[in-house]
């Protein structure tokens, strides 16, 4: 029965962290478990436990145990030992199915489920040589980028199906690595329980604003994600600093981490002022309902134009009017109903896009209405987790 059946999940990063891939896991891992499936999470050894979740670690590394693993040589180590705790979990719990994230638990879970004859799927968030190129780590047209690209095409080939968290993704395995057959997109979703415009009452929203050093009479700006040059916030603080000039009456949150420290002394040379950006640094994941709630407009400036932006989902769901690039990932969530910069990168598009939200209050509103039906209608977690679920069953029963 589908209620005894167990999921291996693959998760190759420091689980739980307050931000992108890790609440993709966290609610397909709840929608799972929702359905009746056992599902336990195979993870590295740093990483914040929640509870109700089945969480292994791998073994630390022996010259540093709390060394926090990042875009290094040192996340080979890390995968290795977490691939000797995917097969030790699945020769001791035998697993029905192993669900590998992104394209190292793809890899490490593929390898696992062919020894052992478990059937595998793997859960594709952007395309790896994509994210390296917009990360800076290659240069397209190197020998580099061609065996990092082959090893790619050799990963995607392994699993028995694939989940993609855009359309786009599902378009490009198919034209760029060949890949066509048990594709199945699964975009993004969010959980509406938790993040719903009214989570706080208008008094401890006014309270908590000034507190922030936020000015009362300016339209806040809200943004919640990973602080990196790849979201956008040099953009994002560019343009703040356009619209400063132009004397809109705006201030931003900007919430997240890390560089913190990096980018308040970029807005400062930009000339903004503390009551124009406002940092808060790391927000946990409980509180961050509350703390969208604080805005008026969200923004999503993200670059990359292969991986998806869950971000813009929460923010559909607490009500807001989404600025962001015009990009497939963008369109897909926000559909027509998207307050779009253009071309990609474009500081100053940005702002012209931020400045007619801000000078049009109304039209915003409504755009932010319709959009938290628009998730309610394509983007809940209890719909894709029977997706999913559809997904497995097909493979049982090859």
């Amino acid at each position: 029965m589908d209620s005894a059946r167990r999921i291996l999940m693959v998760a190759p990063t420091s689980f739980f962290l307050d931000y992108g891939c890790h609440i993709r896991i966290l609610e397909e891992c709840r929608a799972l478990q929702a359905s009746g499936l056992k599902v336990r999470i195979a993870t590295y050894y740093l990483g914040r436990n929640l509870p109700g979740l089945d969480i292994v670690r791998s073994r630390p590394t022996p010259w540093r145990p709390d060394y926090e693993v990042g875009s290094s040589r040192h996340k080979i180590v890390f995968d290795a030992l977490l691939s000797w705790r995917v097969l030790e979990q699945a020769i001791r719990w035998r697993p029905d199915l192993i669900h590998g994230h992104l394209h190292e638990g793809a890899l490490m879970g593929s390898v696992v489920g062919r020894l052992l004859g478990i059937p595998v799927v793997f859960d594709l968030q952007g395309s790896l040589t994509g994210e390296m190129l917009d990360h800076g780590f290659l240069k397209e047209g190197t020998l580099a980028y061609h065996w990092w690209h082959r090893l790619e095409e050799r990963i995607v080939e392994m699993p028995d199906a694939i989940l993609t968290s855009t359309t786009h993704a599902a378009t490009l395995l198919a034209e760029s690595f060949g890949r066509a057959d048990l594709v199945y997109p699964l975009p993004d979703s969010v959980d509406l329980d938790f993040f719903y415009p009214t989570c706080i009452s208008s008094a401890v929203r006014a309270q908590e604003r000034t507190k922030l050093g936020l000015p009362a009479d300016r339209r806040v700006i809200v943004y919640l994600g990973l602080l990196a040059d790849y979201q956008g916030i040099p953009q994002l603080l560019q343009a703040m600093a356009h619209l400063r000039e132009q004397e809109v009456p705006v201030s931003c949150l900007v919430m997240g981490f890390p560089g913190v420290d990096k980018y308040q002394r970029a807005a400062y040379s930009l000339g903004l002022t503390p009551g124009d950006v406002v940092f808060t640094g790391k927000i946990p994941w409980e509180q961050a309902p509350a703390y969208l709630a604080l805005g008026d407009i969200a923004v999503a400036p993200k670059l990359s134009a292969t991986e998806g932006s869950g971000k813009i989902l929460n923010y559909m769901a607490m009500g807001l009017p989404v600025v962001a690039y015009d990009t497939s990932a963008s369109r897909e969530y926000l559909g027509s109903l998207g307050v779009y910069a253009k071309p990609l990168g474009d500081a100053v598009s940005l702002a012209d896009a931020l400045a007619w939200s801000i000078e049009n209050p109304d039209a915003a509103r409504e755009l932010g209405t319709q959009l938290r039906d628009r998730a309610q209608k394509h983007f809940s977690w209890k719909r894709t987790g029977l997706q999913i679920l559809q997904v497995y069953k097909g493979l049982w029963k090859v």
